[in-house]
């Protein structure tokens, strides 16, 4: 049977978006993976996006908590609000209350990305409040850590990510995630999948 990496996501402007389907690529190189993307259900009525100027959503399907069972690993992104992660996110989870006390996502890697307005708005610290999330589960956290090699140490490009996970700056929503940003994203998915992978295998 194929190995399953949920790609879930909640992604306002598109920067998130834009990671995850790096990811997505970065998992499918490993063989023997199939990776989905899937999004939260947003909880901002229409009037509300519109005045925030987000874009429509993409045709990316909206996942149930139930479904999260059907995931051998995961990889959850989101973007920052006040060094955390976006309400949406943070109610999707909170919806999980049922799998927490029967603890089906329990021993399963999951991994952690998200996109920041700038430098010292949260590449960490978002990363770092939604371990919480993934403890009560008993899910096990998969940081990349320095794997990435020398795409860590960039100096000469504001680059985002942290050994946490891969990033994003979206600034005033005009920038795009960089080359840079994207190879570390595919890096995260395919090595999150090489671990799910091999935790399954030794099932």
């Amino acid at each position: 049977m194929a190995v399953k990496v949920y790609i879930v996501y909640y992604s306002m402007y598109g920067h998130v978006e834009r990671l995850a389907e790096e990811i997505k690529k970065g998992a499918e190189s490993v063989e023997g993976v199939e990776a989905k993307l899937w999004q939260v259900p947003e909880i901002l009525p229409e009037e509300v996006l519109g005045k925030m100027g987000a874009p429509p959503k993409s045709d990316v399907p909206i996942i149930t908590p139930n479904e999260l069972t059907e995931g051998d690993g995961f990889v959850f992104g989101f973007p920052t609000r006040f060094g955390m992660m976006a309400a949406q996110f943070k109610a999707f989870l909170d919806a999980t209350g049922g799998l927490w006390k029967t603890q089906q996502l329990a021993g399963k890697p999951a991994g952690i990305f998200y996109s920041t307005s700038s430098q010292g708005g949260g590449q960490e610290t978002t990363a770092l409040t939604a371990i919480t999330q993934l403890v009560h589960h008993g899910m096990l956290f998969v940081p990349i850590g320095y794997t990435f090699g020398a795409g860590m140490f960039e100096m000469g490009e504001v680059k985002g990510g942290s050994p946490y996970g891969s990033g994003t700056y979206a600034g005033d929503g005009s920038r795009q995630p960089t080359k840079l940003e994207l190879e570390q994203a595919f890096h995260q998915g395919m090595y999150i999948a090489t671990i799910t992978k091999k935790l399954k295998e030794a099932a």
